[in-house]
C-alpha cells in the first residue's frame, strides 16, 4: 500500500524518532510498515524514505538506489558521486559516525521537501550501526552516494532536514535545477555562485 508522504512544516519532520525493540520490529504492523515504504519510496521514485516522512516518529528508514536510476547520469557524474546501486535494506536504530574527515557537496533533494533542491555539504565516508529488519546488528561502512543517502535518511530520524545543513545560495525548484545546474559539475556550480555573489 502507498503511504502519504508528508511534507516540510508537518511536526512529525521535527522530532526526534524512537528506538524500535526487536520484538516490534518482528512484529506484523511494523514488517507491514517496511513493505509500504519499500512500495511508496519505489512509486515516488526515491533512494530511501524514513518513517517520520510517513508521519510515524520511528527510527527506521528504507534504502534502494536501483540501477535504472544510474541510466539517465553520464560517466563522469556517476564517477563525481560515487555513485552505484544499493540493493533494498533497512536500517533500524541507527548510530552513525563520520569515517575520515572529507566532506563532499552534491545537490540534494528529499521527498518531504518536494520541487526543491540544494547543494548540502556531507560525509564522504560514514560507518553506521543498526539493526537490520529482521531485528539483526548490521554495521554498513559506505562511502560516496551510498554514504550521502544513509546521513540523509538517518537527519529525518533525529528531526533534521536537508533544509538545516545546505548551501542557501543554491537552493532552488527542480525545474531551475534541470535548467541551469543538472549538467554541470559540482565545481562549476559552485564557481559560478560564487561569481555571481562577487566573491
Amino acid at each position: 500500500m502507498r503511504l502519504k508522504i508528508v511534507q516540510t512544516g508537518e511536526p512529525v519532520l521535527r522530532q526526534r524518532a524512537r528506538a524500535l525493540s526487536k520484538e516490534e520490529i518482528l512484529s506484523e504492523d511494523i514488517q507491514r510498515l517496511i513493505s509500504d515504504m519499500r512500495e511508496t519510496m519505489r512509486d515516488a521514485p526515491g533512494v530511501g524514505l524514513a518513517a517520520p516522512q510517513v508521519g510515524l516518529p520511528l527510527q527506521l528508514a528504507v534504502i534502494e538506489d536501483r540501477e535504472e536510476y544510474l541510466r539517465d547520469l553520464r560517466p563522469e557524474q556517476i564517477a563525481e558521486k560515487e555513485r552505484r546501486s544499493v540493493p533494498f535494506h533497512v536500517i533500524v536504530n541507527p548510530a552513525i559516525a563520520a569515517a575520515g574527515d572529507t566532506e563532499m557537496i552534491f545537490h540534494e533533494g528529499c521527498l518531504s521537501v518536494a520541487g526543491f533542491v540544494a547543494v548540502v555539504p556531507r560525509w564522504r565516508k560514514v560507518r553506521v550501526e543498526c539493526l537490520d529488519q529482521k531485528g539483526e546488528p548490521r554495521v554498513i561502512e559506505a562511502c560516496g552516494w551510498y554514504a550521502r543517502i544513509l546521513q540523509h535518511e538517518i537527519d529525518h530520524l533525529r528531526g533534521t532536514l536537508y533544509l538545516d545543513r545546505m548551501l542557501d545560495q543554491t537552493f532552488t525548484t527542480t525545474d531551475n535545477f534541470s535548467r541551469y545546474w543538472k549538467d554541470k559539475q559540482i565545481k562549476e556550480v559552485c564557481l559560478e555562485l560564487r561569481a555571481k555573489h562577487g566573491e
